[in-house]
């Protein structure tokens, strides 16, 4: 008899036990999920701002070097990025200005001065100060009275820019009306003389 109450209360405990983990295990269940779930988010929101957080290394654009002086060249570089791509490009400018100012200078050191003031004056900016000085730029071997004269005579070849360029331009047209104008006249005038002889002979 003591063997059967120790079973009978066996199997109630171990009922109780099922029941109580069968509790246990729905509640255990329930944990782990809901662990998961938190464990998933705050892996998400880990990463989520570990990729806000750490932007990608930027594109960055080549220094292009310049280092001698007598070069006339200006580096330009730059470079564009977003969250995939990145692109950098660099590139080099000749300045012709630059350039023209080293030529002169060479040009004038070797005693070609008048060859080397020519050379500048091909700038708009040179030829329109030396204009207002009162010296005319050289030109074709020209300087002084004569080159202010050649200038007048041919404003198209003046450096695009100058102010005095659209001037000259202006008075030739105008001097070549005017001309055409006179012209036209005299043909008019030589033509009625030349008819009326006709007609009277």
């Amino acid at each position: 008899m003591w063997l059967e109450i120790w079973f009978y209360k066996l199997i109630l405990l171990i009922e109780k036990l099922m029941k109580t983990n069968f509790l246990l295990f729905i509640l255990l269940i329930f944990i782990t999920t809901v662990a998961i779930v938190t464990d998933t988010r705050a892996n998400t929101n880990t990463v989520s701002s570990t990729v806000l957080n750490n932007a990608p290394a930027t594109a960055n654009a080549p220094t292009v070097l310049n280092s001698n002086s007598d070069i006339c060249k200006i580096g330009i570089g730059g470079s564009v990025q977003n969250n995939i791509l990145g692109v950098a490009t660099g590139y080099v400018i000749t300045d012709e200005f630059c350039e023209r100012v080293r030529t002169s200078r060479a040009l004038y050191s070797y005693g070609m001065k008048v060859a080397a003031v020519s050379l500048l004056c091909q700038d708009h900016r040179v030829w329109t100060s030396m204009k207002n000085a009162g010296t005319p730029c050289p030109v074709n071997g020209l300087i002084g009275a004569e080159a202010a004269s050649y200038w007048e005579e041919f404003p198209e070849k003046i450096p695009e820019g100058s102010p005095y360029r659209d001037d000259y331009l202006q008075v030739k047209k105008e001097e070549t009306k005017e001309f055409s104008d006179a012209n036209q006249i005299a043909l008019f005038k030589a033509m009625f003389i030349l008819t009326t002889g006709l007609l009277l002979f």
